[in-house]
């Protein structure tokens, strides 16, 4: 049976008490545990407005590309604190997670796919634009790659992969998409 003193402590501050640790008696823990109750509830996770900075790409969509096309669909996960990118094309499959870092103020992506590619990325939004970057492992000279999301609107937007062999200063498109949201 727990003492009638140790009701409303954390399991920390419980066994804290009970391991007998210094300054750490169930009657200093007390008022602490009392003002911990009378505070507010912390911030729902993810509740900051950059989280929301990829919901334009949410849902389902056709894809057309110069000699190709497939679907992507994108939804919110792990209590809507994940982007979650299932994309299909011309025997191609990837999927790609991101999630806005709030202790860095950027978004970070991950990208996997069925050709054993594995892909890292940050970025954010940089005025209409969403762009995410990394450097290429073990190019020499270092390429820069990045994706930009641009000409968003509620029913399409477009995508470019670009690569830069000059430290960002000029860019070379690789390939672009056009989404249009599935109805």
């Amino acid at each position: 049976m727990i003492p009638g003193i140790l009701l409303g402590l954390g399991l920390a501050q419980i066994l804290a008490a009970f391991l007998g640790l210094p300054g750490l008696s169930p009657r200093r823990l007390l008022p602490a545990a009392a003002l911990a109750q009378d505070a507010p509830p912390p911030p729902a996770p993810c509740s900051a407005e950059e989280a929301s900075q990829f919901d334009f790409w949410l849902g389902t969509w056709d894809l057309t590309w110069e000699g190709g096309s497939g679907t992507n669909t994108v939804t919110k996960i792990m209590d809507s604190c994940v982007v979650q990118e299932q994309f299909e094309g011309d025997g191609f499959k990837g999927t790609s997670v991101s999630v806005w870092v709030p202790q860095v103020n950027r978004w970070k992506q991950t990208w996997v796919d069925n050709q054993g590619g594995y892909l890292d990325f940050e970025g954010g939004m940089e005025g209409d634009r969403m762009i995410l970057s990394r450097e290429a492992p073990r190019r020499v000279p270092p390429v820069r790659q990045r994706m930009v999301f641009y000409d968003i609107t509620a029913d399409s937007l477009n995508w470019d992969w670009e690569s830069s062999a000059d430290g960002g200063k000029t860019w070379d498109l690789q390939w672009r998409i056009h989404y249009q949201r599935r109805k």
